[in-house]
Parts: structure tokens; C-alpha cells; sequence
């Protein structure tokens, strides 16, 4: 609880640092700045009250990027130990062994869907690699988070346009979440009216869909680390 208590604190001084100098880790000279004028102190105020149900909202979302991080740190760790090119030969060796089995033990059409699920693994699996090496916050979370998700998203999505079995599983599950974002988040201004026109959620659209999706998945995590950098430092984990 002690804890959760300094980190609801720093994500309060956080948000009033938006508006105000000298709210998060204030100087030790200067101290934290507190208003003086009548005017000041409502600005003040209200602000800081606008902060709250901003703070218990994201909160939650604050614990997704501490454990985000945990992960990512450790697979960032592994990555340093055997670089980008190891990243590459491990993925390889894993999905081509899978790929290799597929064509001994089953039929065409498994071996067709495991080989495209493999190249689409290993070259995201690579590309996060690569630019989570590039260095910089921006780079991370900008290209790094994203091409992992899509590493994550995208093979079992490839896999289901040849196996059947697997399609029966995935497509109708992709569909309702594509139903459901149409006509929540993309109400707006008429954009989901324009997704149906244009599209068809079918065949490669379903892969288009995933790939849409993992971008802005991997945007959100990548924020949400930098938020958790922010609030609880890494030596404070």
C-alpha cells in the first residue's frame, strides 16, 4: 500500500507538472513551486482536481506499463547477450524446425500456413530487435513495441488463412472486435461508414486488420513503459 500510495502521488505530480513548474522531483533548493495570487491558487486547485479521476483511471493502466517493462526488460536483456543477429538465427531455428516438421508430418496446406506464419515472425522478431538497439525512448516506442506486437499478432493470423480449423477459431472472433471497434472507437466523424464502404473484412483483410491493430497496441505499451519510467525509475523496481 505504501507503494501504491507514492506511485498514485507521482502520477498526481506528474499531471500537475503539465501546467505547473517544479511538481515532480522538485528542486531541493527551490522546493516544490506553490502559487501565491488568488488567481493562482483556483488554477491550482481546479487543475488538481481535473487530475483525479485522471490519476485513478490511469493508474491501472500505470501497473500494465510496470509490468510491460518487466518483460520487455528482461527480453531486452537477452537480445544485448546475443544481438540482433542471434535474435534472427534463434527465431529462424525455431519457426524453420516447426516449418520443417509441418512438411514431414502434415499435410500441404499446414506446411503452407506455418512457412508464412514463420516469415512473418522472424522478420518482426528481427525488427524489433533492431530498433530496440537503435537507442532512444522515441525509437522504442515508436518502431520497437510496435514490430513486436506484430511478431505476436500476425503469425497465428497468416496461419488461419491456410489452416481451416484454425480460421474457424480466429476470423470469427477478429470479426466481432472489428464490429465492435467500427462502432466504438472509430465512430467518429464517420470513419467506420467509410471502413465498410471501402473494405472487406476477408482473406488478407483479416491480416491488414491485425497489422492496423498492433501498431497503435504497441504505441499504447510503449507510452505506457515511458509513463512507468517516469513515476517508478528503473533502480526502483
Amino acid at each position: 500500500m505504501g507503494a501504491v500510495r507514492i506511485d498514485v502521488t507521482r502520477l498526481h505530480d506528474t499531471w500537475m507538472e503539465v501546467a505547473f513548474p517544479r511538481q515532480l522531483d522538485a528542486s531541493s533548493v527551490l522546493g516544490k513551486w506553490q502559487p501565491e495570487t488568488t488567481p493562482q491558487r483556483i488554477a491550482y486547485k481546479l487543475w488538481a482536481a481535473i487530475g483525479i479521476p485522471l490519476v485513478l483511471f490511469g493508474y491501472p493502466l500505470l501497473l500494465v506499463g510496470f509490468a510491460t517493462r518487466y518483460y520487455a526488460t528482461r527480453l531486452d536483456s537477452a537480445v544485448t547477450r546475443i544481438g540482433v543477429l542471434g535474435v534472427l538465427l534463434v527465431a529462424t531455428l525455431v519457426w524453420g524446425t516447426l516449418t520443417v516438421i509441418t512438411r514431414v508430418q502434415l499435410s500441404t496446406e499446414a506446411f503452407l500456413a506455418v512457412g508464412a506464419a514463420s516469415v512473418v515472425a522472424i522478420a518482426s522478431a528481427g525488427l524489433a530487435a533492431l530498433f530496440s538497439k537503435v537507442g532512444g525512448r522515441a525509437t522504442s516506442v515508436l518502431l520497437a513495441y510496435p514490430f513486436a506486437m506484430t511478431a505476436l499478432f500476425l503469425p497465428p493470423v497468416v496461419a488461419a488463412l491456410f489452416t481451416p480449423s484454425l480460421g474457424e477459431v480466429i476470423f470469427p472472433n477478429s470479426t466481432e472486435l472489428a464490429v465492435w471497434i467500427l462502432d466504438t472507437l472509430l465512430a467518429v466523424g464517420g470513419i467506420n461508414d467509410w471502413l465498410r464502404a471501402n473494405f472487406t473484412l476477408e482473406g488478407t483483410g483479416y491480416v491488414l486488420m491485425w497489422f492496423g491493430l498492433a501498431i497503435p497496441t504497441g504505441w499504447l505499451l510503449g507510452l505506457l513503459v515511458a509513463l512507468a519510467d517516469v513515476i517508478r525509475p528503473k533502480q526502483d523496481d
